[in-house]
């Protein structure tokens, strides 16, 4: 192997994990509210959740032009499926705050409720998110107003159906259940999160009041995972006896037209890597309009959907849609992309995480298969990817490769930042070389190991 590249692909050092558990204990916080917009890169940034995550047409192109008139054009979806304002300034907020009630867009106060992007249309939904989001604001506004709570927590209404939010963890979980009774969940996504409470509406509300009152309890640096495992036992005595039949979470792509099971359709449009500028948005809304689209609802996995258009004008706005730069194609290599806003966006990048993605793309298409995310990080907060994956984190001496994790866990390799497409096509052919007949991208990685990973990076 030459000195070069034993220079520039080097194993992280023990001493280094002090910095990455000094890292993991970072605060990213407060969710970037209109009340308090986050500086970042290119100006300030405002994260905004319309009441069901559902606008009209002609609300989303008020925000598309109250983003290009007061910020720098930028609008992103994110992971979520929240939306995001970019390059705001501080005499510029207010504007949009007036845009925003002018266009008769609620914004509610207190933590941010996600609910099934698909509420009240998807016949295959077992109860109503959206009214149960309503009956928790209504019984439980003090605990939900309390400053104690978490900048960040999180609440998942989930009604089920084609496109649930099984997949979104949350500190709080509401899901529907079949006979009109609601499971009540905390610490994780619809596989993993652990069931307090089960039965009809006025149940899981009561619960979620409970949950919400040992929070405030425990105060804002604390989350659901923190709550002690033998108060919640006290508080809910009935928790261990719950039995769930749970399947294997169904990733159903969001991207593509899905016909519903009461033959209506709706259309799954996906910005590349969740961000769009305003200019091609208020463009693809203009034609969704004079195709008769109705709505816009906002979804998990940075897109949304077009929703109320008749069938047989499917096929005019998934040709608008990829004309203005939006994917309508399930298994587009972007979709199994979460990558930051990179440097030049935010001041904690350490590189354009987006071009880099794009190059890679090309470089390396057998990373893409499907089986797993390719994350892009700036730096080590992880922001746009919460689960362990393929990581790549921007440092100030380059790149840390991690194999199977997050943005701040310790490295399987740093690479330097000249070296970069080098190190990456050395993995892809590595897992084209080394791959059974069948098997995916994940499973060859696993297979391989840190060792084997290590090797193949520093052949010549």
């Amino acid at each position: 192997m030459g000195t070069e590249t034993a220079k520039a692909i080097d194993r992280r050092d023990a001493t280094d994990g002090d910095h990455r558990a000094a890292a993991k204990t970072r605060v990213r916080g407060a969710c970037p509210a209109l009340a308090a917009p986050m500086p970042t890169g290119d100006g300030l940034l405002v994260r905004l959740r319309p009441a069901g995550g559902a606008l009209t047409l002609s609300q989303l192109a008020a925000l598309a032009g109250s983003a290009a008139a007061h910020g720098n054009g930028t609008l992103e979806i994110t992971a979520r499926g929240n939306l995001q304002i970019r390059g705001l300034r501080a005499e510029t907020v207010g504007q949009l705050a007036s845009d925003i009630e002018a266009a008769g867009i609620t914004v509610p106060n207190g933590p941010a409720i996600e609910i099934s992007p698909l509420h009240g249309i998807d016949p295959e939904e077992a109860g109503d998110p959206a009214a149960m989001e309503l009956a928790l604001r209504s019984e439980l506004r003090e605990p939900l107003a309390s400053p104690r709570l978490a900048p960040k927590l999180s609440i998942v209404i989930d009604g089920g159906g084609a496109f649930g939010s099984s997949a979104l963890s949350a500190d709080i979980r509401v899901v529907a259940q079949p006979d009109a009774e609601w499971l009540v969940a905390i610490n994780g996504d619809g596989e993993t999160a652990t069931p307090v409470a089960i039965g009809p509406a006025e149940t899981a509300i009561s619960a979620v009041g409970e949950i919400l009152s040992l929070l405030v309890i425990l105060g804002q640096s604390r989350r659901a995972r923190d709550i002690d495992p033998a108060l919640l036992r006290a508080r809910f005595p009935t928790m261990d006896v719950i039995r769930l039949n749970l399947s294997p979470m169904a990733k159903t792509s969001l991207a593509g037209l899905h016909r519903l099971k009461d033959g209506k359709h709706v259309l799954g449009v996906r910005p590349e890597f969740g961000q769009m500028r305003a200019s091609d948005l208020t463009a693809l809304l203009d034609d969704a309009k004079a195709h008769g689209a109705a709505a816009v609802r906002l979804a998990p996995d940075r897109g949304f959907f077009f929703t109320g258009f008749p069938a047989e004008a499917a096929p005019a706005l998934l040709i608008a849609a990829s004309k203005h730069g939006f994917t309508t194609q399930p298994g587009e290599k972007s979709e199994y992309i979460a990558a930051c806003a990179g440097a030049g966006a935010c001041g904690s990048a350490f590189y354009e995480t987006r071009i880099l993605a794009r190059r890679l793309m090309t470089a390396a298409p057998v990373l893409f298969d499907g089986s797993l995310t390719v994350h892009f990080s700036g730096c080590s907060k992880g922001c746009a990817h919460a689960r362990p994956t393929l990581t790549l984190t921007g440092s100030a001496e380059g790149y840390d490769l991690i194999l199977n994790g997050l943005a701040a866990d310790q490295p399987d390799e740093r690479i330097a930042g000249g070296r970069i497409d080098f190190a990456i096509e050395r993995l892809a052919r590595s897992i084209e070389d080394n791959r059974g007949a069948g098997e995916s991208a994940a499973a060859c990685l696993t297979r391989l190991g840190a060792t084997g990973v290590s090797k193949a990076l520093r052949q010549e």
